[in-house]
């Protein structure tokens, strides 16, 4: 019988090549995977066509390479690059594109990862947290969640993924462990003692996977996910034992963040203040013993910072 077809853009970045992988390690899957990439022959991508996948290059800022991708395929699993170009205007015609495209094939089911929209809990008006670009509070979540209603209003049928912290921005992300001026390292976050929930990448296609396997189950529904809630200061000693060193939770301010002055500073200051100040919504709606059962293989921080603690001993 042949194998339904499911589109995974971003195959080879952090949400994608969680998805890819989780398909085609299950023999008994009833789905096949389109890779979607801009470089088709980078080595993720070659090794995604060595497992069988049917890599093809595309483009998500142009709608026609969208819909070629999709062509055929009974569902696709969309996400967007936000950190790339760091333009809302940009991600928000690319989800645009990517809802029409998904519409016109004619797909039996979309999975979007999206993110909240923050302006709900503070609005452009509320002085708690500086307004952004005119428009946004955390435009990276913004962007996402503020266009959800392009699936919705063209009748997509789609489940929305609310994702959130990545364990991996640890390594690739520069928020890992880092040595102050005294030489001693240690995490740096504008969170106080709140809950900071997280997920492996990997996780996050193992999940998509299970929703797609589970049919209409959870179509126009969100679905948030998590492998865990540690506070930093959890963190930072579950990493001082994996490391064999001290990491010490240093505890700012989001007025401190937001001027570190790297580029997105002042966006992640705001979504680390959003993560804080609305810490009871933001774990209710990330369940990790209802991202267990979709995904019964996943990481808690512990175990994924014992499946990573040579990467991260290589960048301290």
């Amino acid at each position: 019988m042949q194998k339904k077809i499911i589109t995974v853009f971003g195959a080879t970045g952090a949400q994608g090549g969680g998805v890819a992988p989780a398909i085609l390690n299950d023999p008994t899957s009833e789905f096949a995977v389109r890779a979607v990439t801009r470089d088709p022959g980078s080595d993720k991508a070659k090794a995604l066509a060595v497992m069988g996948a049917e890599v093809v290059g595309g483009d998500i800022d142009d709608a026609e390479s969208i819909k070629s991708a999709l062509k055929g395929a009974y569902g696709a699993f969309f996400v967007t690059f936000y950190w790339a170009h760091m333009n809302p205007d940009r991600e928000i015609a690319e989800i645009q594109n990517m809802a029409r495209a998904a519409k016109e094939t004619g797909l039996k089911h979309a999975i979007w990862s999206t993110l909240d929209d923050t302006r709900k809990y503070f609005p452009l008006n509320d002085t708690r947290m500086p307004t952004l670009m005119e428009k946004y509070k955390v435009p990276h979540f913004e962007t996402k969640g503020g266009s959800d209603h392009f699936f919705t209003d063209l009748g997509v049928p789609v489940t929305f993924l609310l994702t959130t912290f990545f364990w991996d921005n640890f390594i690739y992300f520069g928020l890992g462990p880092r040595k102050g001026a005294d030489g001693k390292l240690a995490i740096t976050f504008p969170m106080g003692d709140k809950k900071l929930p997280g997920i492996a990448a990997e996780d996050i296609g193992k999940c998509a996977y299970a929703i797609f396997k589970r049919g209409n189950e959870f179509i126009g529904k969100t679905v948030g996910i998590a492998g865990g809630q540690p506070t930093c200061q959890e963190m930072a000693d579950g990493m001082s034992k994996v490391l064999g060193q001290k990491v010490r939770y240093n505890e700012i301010s989001p007025e401190v963040y937001r001027g570190f002055g790297f580029p997105g500073a002042e966006d992640m200051g705001n979504m680390f203040q959003f993560y804080r100040d609305c810490n009871d919504f933001f774990t209710k709606s990330r369940d990790v013993a209802f991202t267990k059962k979709l995904n019964p293989a996943l990481k808690s921080f512990d175990m994924w910072l014992a499946a990573n603690a040579e990467k991260l001993k290589s960048i301290i």
